[in-house]
């Protein structure tokens, strides 16, 4: 497959993702492409278990659609399209099917697994794109020192963000109210 320069939209995306010779997996960040590596067995770990916690919360409460390493955009941003490791979204009680392709909002909830590929500067960039256009509430969870950090934007629309260690919990917030999950059962 071969890219070009200038910017490409979600429909550039869409025609390199549906390439029956692209082996690769990329992001769209304000309009360049992002080469997703293959993560690794720790990560995968991690996404499917912190995701049947996720899961079986939000089925048990029917609060909407946990999804892994789909792509979301905002509706008015054809230049962003990220795809969290884990999302959550609120649905109505008669939801809509899931998306065949990019879903068009962004989630209420993203959840990145940091890689080694992966900078906490470029991770926290990636959380500001998120919740600067809808997304409420981003975990990123650290493997190596077993922590999450919490990302919102206060007020001012700055990123704030709180780590917690393995002792602590992660909470859904407003986001998934009542969820709450010790880091200790990630990170055992």
């Amino acid at each position: 497959m071969e890219t070009r320069e200038g910017l490409y939209d979600i429909d550039d995306l869409w025609q390199i993702a549906c390439d029956p010779d692209n082996d690769k997996r990329y992001e769209l960040i304000e309009g360049e492409l992002v080469e997703m590596p293959t993560p690794g067995e720790e990560h995968g770990y991690l996404t499917v278990l912190l995701a049947k916690f996720l899961v079986d919360y939000v089925i048990e409460h029917q609060l909407g659609r946990v999804t892994a390493d789909s792509g979301f955009h905002a509706k008015d941003d054809r230049y962003t399209l990220l795809g969290p490791d884990i999302a959550f979204r609120r649905l109505d009680p008669v939801a809509e099917p899931a998306s065949r392709k990019w879903v068009p909002v962004m989630p209420d909830l993203a959840v990145e697994i940091k890689s080694p590929s992966n900078t906490m500067p470029d991770l926290r960039r990636k959380a500001a794109l998120y919740l600067e256009r809808g997304t409420q509430l981003v975990w990123i969870l650290i493997p190596a020192e077993k922590s999450v950090e919490v990302c919102r934007l206060d007020t001012s629309g700055k990123l704030q963000s709180e780590s917690i260690d393995a002792g602590g919990a992660l909470s859904g917030e407003q986001v998934l109210p009542g969820f709450s999950l010790e880091l200790s059962a990630l990170f055992s």
